[in-house]
Formats: structure tokens, C-alpha cells, sequence
């Protein structure tokens, strides 16, 4: 008997106004992030593919995957909040605006100068903690990386790659970060996690920010076909950062006219979906080992932010087996003839395995209706990474690892 797919609709919805400020995601502040973004020499808009016949197949008006995966040419899109939370980090020790601080003049000489030797610490399954060492490698400085146990090797070594001290360590996620916090204060480093806590809220708001780039090309890209906005968002989560950041910026922008958004979880790291449950408005903390194939998911205490965010805003909660990743996975790799294919790693492809499932199994009627998901919507993912894990991918892929049938 397989895992199955557990989700449920969101009962603590508010009235937007009434809810968390989404603030921090208006189109001010994520338009200053992306003026950020586009001083770089290597950025442009990630691909926004359209799989028309994976929709008609499917019932709906349209399925539309923001391709991350050509991110900086690190296979993710991670880069976007480290670099941004960098810049802001050293604008604010400047005395700067980040707008006075393109990243030509960031990488200067005289910045460097002036900035001395500056060591950013981080805890991560690999992407994030690829963004900071790449970051820090541009700017001169130093990144030192932390990752939970049954991290991947291949992983590691990208990181390694990009200049920085990286090691795996013995502990899950969670703990993993709180040794990190701790070495920094003792080694007088910085810590660039897109976790919050009390007491460290602005540098995760920062890397929250740099997410929403993404965002605002997804929507600038659906406008050029024409389309106003997604009817629906399926976005996966970790801590939320992610989640929250996209929630936050469709929901300032459009208001009660807002996508309707269903968050995904690994299911042995569902904190959201475990909160949700819980209905009291309050985050609840998911320990252990989390072993999923989406590392990039296996978080187990919310980030503050997000969670308040999604709690007022976000419309259905969802905590996945690793197979509906798998399967998102292949139908990406695998397209209808005339769709473009996608390279999707385990924690980009869970949201496209998942709203294969919505809407082929008539057991998610009920979900369907809850969502209006119909021959009208147009629905939104994120393909996070690309083949981060190459011989993960592979495996999944090539050699069939976690099949979606016997159900």
C-alpha cells in the first residue's frame, strides 16, 4: 500500500486587509530586488513553459512552469534570495541604498576595502547554501556551509566548488541550523538562513525578497501571453520562505482577487500542513529524520514570516509522498508531443506530480471543487531546480525509482 496524498483546505483564510501585511512582497520592494538582480552579468528571466497539451490532456485552460533550473547557471533558484540578502546585509554596513550598489560596484576593489574580510554562514540541502558560496565567491569574502545528514554528495562538492568550507554533518535539518547559528556567534560570522526565528527576521525577509524576482517575471511572462494573472498557484515548501514570498506578492497585488495557492509538503517534513491541521493559527514543528528524496523540502519548523502569510492567505495545504514527486519528475521529462520538455530535480517536480494527480484521480474530486480547479484555470508551478542530484535524477527517471502505480 502506498503513501497517499493527505491535504486539506485552509480554515484560518482572513479577508485581505484583515490578515498578515504582505507588505514586505509589494511590487516596490520586489521591483527593487529584481533592479538588483539585473545588475548582475549573468541574469536574465528564467523560461516560463507552457504545456498546452499537458493542459487540454488534463482539462484546464493552461499549466505553466517557471524553469529555475537556468538560474546564474547554478540549477536553481536559490541564488536570487542569498545574493539579495547579501547586497542588503552590506548596503546597511555601508550606509548605502542596495540601489547605489549595482554588482559591478559591489565587487570593487574599494567595497572590499572598506568591507574587509566578511564570512557568511549558512545551513542548507544544497541549493541555498550553492547561492551563498557563489555570492560570497563573487564578492571576495568567505561562505562556510552546514548540511544535514544523508545530504547529497554531489552536492557538496558543487558547493565546494564555489570556494566554500562545506561539510555534511550528523544532524537533521533543523539542528543543523542551530549549530550553524551557534558557530557564527562564536566565530563572529554571518548566518544567511531563509529560516526566522525570534530575533532574526530581517536577513530571511531579505532572501524572501530576492525570491520574489522570480515571481514578477512569472507574472511579467504570463502577461506576454496574454494572460492577467494565474487563476491558481501550487507552490512547494520547507520552512515557507518560498511559499510566503509568493503568497505575499500575489496576494499585495491582487488582493481578494488573489490566485488560489496550495502549498506542498514533503510528508515527512509537513510542519505547514501539520499547522494547518491544527487550525489555531499557531506554527507546530515536525522533528526526526525526515527522509524524503525532496531535501530541499525536509525542513521541520516553519519560518515565522511564511507561515503568518500563508495562514491569512494561502487556500489548501498539501503533505505529499515522495512518489508524487517522482511522478512530476517523469512528466516533465517525458512531455505530450509538442511540449517542451523540463529538467525538474525531487523538490521542483512535487508540485507538477501533485496537480497530476488533482486533476486525473477522481478521489481529488472534492479537492477540485474546493480550489474551482476546472476547464477555466490557468495554474502556476515552480520548477525549482534542475538536476541538482544527477544520479538521483537518473535513478528516478532512467530506472523507474518510486513508481506512482499499485495504488
Amino acid at each position: 500500500m502506498m503513501d497517499e496524498i493527505k491535504w486539506i483546505d485552509n480554515k484560518m483564510l482572513k479577508t485581505y486587509g484583515k490578515g498578515t501585511s504582505t507588505e514586505l512582497f509589494s511590487k516596490a520592494e520586489i521591483d527593487k530586488a529584481r533592479r538588483f538582480h539585473a545588475t548582475f552579468p549573468n541574469y536574465d528571466p528564467t523560461p516560463l513553459r507552457s504545456l498546452k497539451k499537458l493542459a487540454m490532456n488534463y482539462g484546464v485552460a493552461g499549466i505553466y512552469v517557471k524553469d529555475e533550473s537556468y538560474r546564474f547557471g547554478l540549477n536553481a533558484f536559490k541564488a536570487l534570495g542569498g545574493s539579495y540578502a547579501i547586497g542588503r546585509y552590506l548596503a546597511q554596513k555601508l550606509h548605502k541604498d542596495i540601489s547605489e550598489l549595482p554588482y559591478d560596484v559591489l565587487i570593487s576593489p574599494e567595497i572590499k576595502e572598506q568591507l574587509g574580510d566578511i564570512t557568511f554562514a549558512t545551513t542548507t540541502d544544497g541549493n541555498h547554501g550553492r547561492g551563498i558560496a557563489w555570492t560570497a565567491r563573487q564578492l571576495g569574502q568567505k561562505s562556510v556551509v552546514y548540511m544535514p545528514r544523508g545530504s547529497s554528495q554531489f552536492r557538496l562538492e558543487k558547493i565546494r566548488e564555489e570556494g566554500a568550507e562545506a561539510y555534511i554533518t550528523d544532524l537533521n535539518y533543523d539542528d543543523a541550523v542551530r549549530m550553524t547559528a551557534a558557530k557564527a556567534e562564536e566565530n563572529g560570522w554571518v548566518v544567511v538562513q531563509d529560516t526566522s526565528w525570534e530575533g532574526y527576521e530581517e536577513i530571511p525577509s531579505w532572501i524572501m525578497q530576492g525570491y520574489g524576482t522570480m515571481s514578477a517575471e512569472a507574472l511579467e511572462e504570463l502577461n506576454n501571453l496574454g494572460i492577467e494573472k494565474p487563476t491558481h498557484i501550487f507552490v512547494q515548501a520547507g520552512v515557507g520562505a518560498l511559499a510566503g514570498s509568493i503568497e505575499g506578492y500575489f496576494a499585495s497585488l491582487f488582493k481578494e482577487e488573489r490566485p488560489k495557492t496550495v502549498v506542498v509538503e514533503a510528508n515527512k517534513a509537513d510542519c505547514l500542513y501539520q499547522s494547518a491541521l491544527a487550525g489555531d493559527g499557531k506554527p507546530r514543528v515536525v522533528g526526526g529524520d525526515m527522509s524524503t528524496i525532496m531535501a530541499g523540502l525536509a525542513c521541520g519548523e516553519p519560518n515565522l514570516i511564511g507561515w503568518k502569510i500563508l495562514r491569512d492567505y494561502g487556500n489548501m495545504f498539501v503533505s505529499s509522498p515522495d512518489w508524487v514527486a517522482a511522478r512530476g519528475m517523469r512528466v516533465l521529462a517525458n512531455p505530450l508531443l509538442g511540449d517542451p520538455r523540463v529538467i525538474s530535480g525531487e523538490s521542483g517536480a512535487v508540485t507538477t506530480g501533485l496537480l497530476s494527480s488533482f486533476l486525473k484521480d477522481e478521489s481529488f474530486k472534492e479537492a477540485r471543487e474546493k480550489l474551482n480547479l476546472n476547464s477555466q484555470s490557468h495554474v502556476l508551478v515552480f520548477n525549482t531546480e534542475g538536476n541538482t542530484d544527477p544520479y538521483k535524477y537518473r535513478s528516478i527517471v532512467w530506472d523507474g525509482e518510486l513508481p506512482s502505480t499499485g495504488r
